[in-house]
């Protein structure tokens, strides 16, 4: 069993735009009879991590914020990029081609968007314009707490928090 982060964009987006920035060597098509569009990329040798992109609506996230409070989002439209990590053996960079990957989302893209570590854990958070990253320690265990500027923020408004509650 690996480590999953979820990134989540709102709203009726392509999913091959998004899939392009986050790997631009190209994604599988895996669309099943009747079932939903799902863009997949196995990156596990050279990255630590596969990618699956899918749309989706009427969307529920739910995760656990700085201070331990219980974080809401209810997307009406949404695309999930799903980052599945390999717990063993895994590439001493693979945490950080999963950072610069959403970093080139978020530089592209305008929508509000989140990154969830393990369904449960709020990394990062863009509405309206604001970028906010959340959990000091993790970002700081990776050395990659000044990942995020003011090019992924629309409004320029980026806010990384500093108090390790």
């Amino acid at each position: 069993m690996g480590i999953d982060y979820r990134l989540t964009l709102a709203g009726d987006i392509p999913l091959e735009q998004v899939a392009a920035l986050v790997v631009p060597d190209g994604f599988r098509d895996s669309t099943g009879a009747g079932g939903p569009r799902l863009l997949t990329a196995d990156l596990t040798t050279q990255r630590g991590f596969s990618v699956s992109v899918f749309a989706g609506s009427n969307g529920y996230l739910d995760a656990e914020g700085d201070d331990g409070t219980h974080w809401e989002w209810e997307p009406d439209r949404y695309v999930n990029v799903i980052f599945d990590m390999v717990k063993n053996d895994q590439p001493d960079t693979a945490t950080a081609d999963m950072v610069a990957a959403v970093a080139r989302v978020l530089a592209d893209r305008p929508e509000d968007a989140a990154l969830v570590l393990g369904n449960n854990w709020l990394l990062l958070t863009r509405t309206a314009g604001r970028l906010r990253t959340h959990r000091p320690q993790w970002w700081d265990n990776y050395g990659l707490a000044e990942t995020f500027t003011q090019q992924h923020c629309p409004t320029g408004i980026v806010e990384h928090r500093r108090d390790h509650r």
